[in-house]
């Protein structure tokens, strides 16, 4: 057994090293938690170009002609689905055929009925559609683990050589997920249940709250692109008052105006910026995927205990 296995590394050695003297990959992401789900699998050897990069609101973007060459030099490309990225049907069809996963394919989806959404549906296509999907799956890490197994699936079709490589990479990935998912569970155990409520610009969370126990109430629906009536502004403010709520949040790409007047009329402070569906940039608290859930569950867990 031991010669065969000495036998099998001598073989794949020279592979292996073909692969990774090859220039690395090129993937494209249609936004950046996307993009450095890619990068956590692929390290060295993907290169991605995010088009939706840090603090850009995925929503209401609209990409550029540039980005559409982005895509015909891609081997890959990877993207939400969900009705949350629908620009990026038109890049694919504007660069031709390219080779494009949906990240969230196999995701068990929250229905906008199965939440406390006010009304507000996601982008025109859903504004009728009580039963429309919340595309922000991400927000449960147990759902962002079959995003990364999807994208590390798809790396290894478009790139057999360094299959091995993405192997290892998406298992050792996977299992920091389950750790930092682990982490959340035992911090949001740490505050009451009568405490876990929290108001945030636009309702980015509704994952989050089914998984960990939080209830997420939001001024603007699913996208940032709706606006509130007066009405649900009002009732919003009354349920703020009438509940004592401590935790409310600004998010890192959207328009704070609403947010923060309905915190000034409630008389309540806003504790900080979130970040719901776009990273930080490099220098910034939420660089990762990671990074963004230990930012936001920094803030959440000290404002729902009202030490903010």
């Amino acid at each position: 057994m031991h010669r065969r296995s000495l036998l099998a590394l001598a073989l794949a050695t020279p592979a292996l090293a073909r692969a990774q003297s090859a220039p690395p990959l090129p993937v494209v992401a249609s936004f950046s938690i996307l993009g450095d789900m890619v990068r956590q699998i692929g390290g060295d050897q993907v290169t991605v170009h995010v088009i939706a990069g840090p603090d850009v609101d995925a929503h209401s973007f609209q990409p550029r002609p540039s980005d559409a060459q982005a895509l015909r030099g891609a081997a890959l490309v990877v993207r939400n689905g969900l009705g949350f990225d629908t620009w990026m049907d038109r890049l694919l069809q504007a660069a031709g055929a390219t080779s494009a996963v949906t990240a969230t394919e196999g995701v068990a989806v929250r229905r906008l009925s199965d939440g406390d959404t006010q009304g507000h549906q996601h982008g025109h296509a859903h504004e009728h559609d009580a039963d429309a999907s919340d595309p922000h799956a991400w927000q449960d890490l147990r759902r962002g683990q079959v995003y990364v197994r999807n994208i590390a699936a798809a790396l290894q079709a478009a790139d057999p050589a360094r299959a091995d490589h993405f192997r290892r990479g998406v298992e050792a990935y996977l299992q920091r997920l389950a750790a930092l998912d682990g982490w959340v569970r035992a911090q949001i155990a740490t505050v009451p249940e009568a405490r876990r409520r929290v108001v945030t610009s636009h309702d980015a969370f509704g994952y989050f709250g089914d998984a960990y126990g939080v209830h997420f109430l939001a001024p603007q629906g699913i996208s940032t692109e709706s606006e509130p009536s007066a009405a649900q502004v009002a009732r919003l403010i009354r349920t703020l008052k009438r509940e004592g709520i401590t935790a409310v949040f600004l998010e890192n790409m959207a328009n704070p105006a609403t947010l923060q007047r309905l915190a000034t009329e409630a008389g309540v402070k806003v504790q900080g910026r979130l970040y719901a569906d776009a990273l930080s940039p490099a220098d910034g608290p939420a660089p990762t995927y990671e990074a963004m859930f230990r930012h936001n569950l920094g803030l959440l867990v000290r404002a729902m205990r009202g030490e903010g």
